[in-house]
């Protein structure tokens, strides 16, 4: 029986169970979850705060300007990836999370559904619930799913921190803030120059 045609249930998951895409796909519930590892990871309750989606509003769109007539494709929360390990089946995904914003340039791992793979780039915002799981669980599926670049922006100390794989383990760069101009080396020619983008913020 095709997904689609299985009947939703409502607070299926306990905090104890190891589900999968295949799962995920079965659940009517108002807050956005994501999978990490076959691990439930709810979103806070509340919607992010304006400074958070200014920032993922106004970075999607340079990157969505920037990528006109390219092969890449940027996309915003909500949007699923799957990171799969040994198999793309929906069953034997155990991973997936809704980046802030993520940049594609493989099209072949683009389908209805979202995205199934790594994406070249991926940015997370800060919120004040998720510093612990983005710091910590998504570093590890990032890296390991070969996410070439992962970039963390904080949005109250205004700053960015990018992390970039090297041998298939992620070195950080330093802290950049007011005054660094970001350049990106998998979005060849991509800039952004972090005191012009943080002042139009408020």
């Amino acid at each position: 029986m095709d997904h689609e045609d299985k009947p939703l249930v409502k607070e299926p998951f306990t905090e104890y169970g190891k589900y999968s895409y295949a799962d995920y796909l079965t659940w009517e519930i108002d807050e956005m979850v994501e999978l990490i590892k076959g691990k439930v990871f709810r979103s806070a309750a509340a919607a992010p705060k304006r400074k958070h989606q200014q920032i993922v509003l106004q970075l999607g769109a340079k990157l969505l300007n920037f990528l006109d007539s390219k092969s890449c494709e940027a996309f915003i929360a909500p949007f699923d990836v799957r990171l799969p390990v040994k198999s793309r089946r929906n069953e034997e995904i155990f991973t997936v999370v809704q980046p802030d914003i993520c940049v594609v340039c493989d099209r072949s791992k683009l389908d209805d559904a979202g995205c199934v793979g790594a994406p070249d780039l991926i940015v997370e915002v800060l919120s004040p619930g998720n510093n612990k799981k983005e710091l910590s669980s998504k570093y590890e599926v990032y890296e390991e799913s070969a996410v070439q670049e992962y970039w963390i922006i904080h949005p109250y100390e205004e700053t960015l921190l990018i992390y970039k794989l090297i041998d298939g383990k992620y070195q950080p760069s330093r802290l950049f803030s007011h005054g660094d101009i970001i350049t990106s080396e998998v979005i060849v020619g991509f800039e952004l120059d972090l005191e012009e983008f943080f002042g139009k913020i408020d």
